[in-house]
């Protein structure tokens, strides 16, 4: 569970086969009981239905809540006062070169390019709401200038910011 959207339909999916939880959270359900096997292939199956995956597997679930934290710390209202490697390692308790290497090794990509990613499509949606300046942006999202937030998103996209602020609009208008 990444998303509030996924936590929902996990908690829908546990009161609907009447499985009693003691927590829910991003990633992580805590039963409160041992359920059957047919039961776990029910959830499986319901889960499946709605696009999601049942996971006992450890590592993945640990790349899982990587990505929780991650998304979380994207969209969150303040960046962590700490640098994202130590924020990680207090957040999951596992050292960080563990946590970087087993997310690299399991999803193909570093940690450093899925945050890049997701922060990215962060500053696309604060463009296209256009609440925030590039310069509001750019310090919410913790880039140290206008200018690298510039060059990564180019990078990513291959537009520059304004440029995709430009056609979202010249679209917006054109519908």
């Amino acid at each position: 569970m990444v998303s509030l959207r996924c936590k929902i339909l996990v908690k829908a999916e546990l009161e609907r086969l009447g499985l009693p939880y003691l927590t829910l959270d991003f990633g992580e359900v805590e039963l409160a009981q041992t359920i059957s096997v047919p039961q776990i292939e029910q959830l499986k199956e319901a889960l499946a239905l709605s696009g999601l995956e049942l996971m006992d597997n450890k590592r993945a679930i640990l790349i899982e809540k990587i990505k929780a934290v991650i998304i979380e710390m994207v969209h969150a209202e303040e960046w962590p006062t700490t640098n994202f490697s130590e924020y990680l390692t207090e957040k999951l308790s596992y050292d960080y070169t563990y946590l970087a290497n087993l997310f690299s090794e399991v999803t193909g990509i570093t940690i450093e390019y899925f945050i890049i990613a997701h922060k990215i499509e962060r500053v696309k949606v604060l463009l296209i709401y256009d609440e925030l300046s590039l310069t509001e942006i750019s310090y919410k999202l913790n880039y140290s200038s206008v200018a690298h937030l510039s060059s990564q998103f180019k990078k990513v996209t291959g537009l520059t910011p304004t440029f995709f602020k430009q056609l979202r609009e010249k679209k917006i208008l054109e519908v």
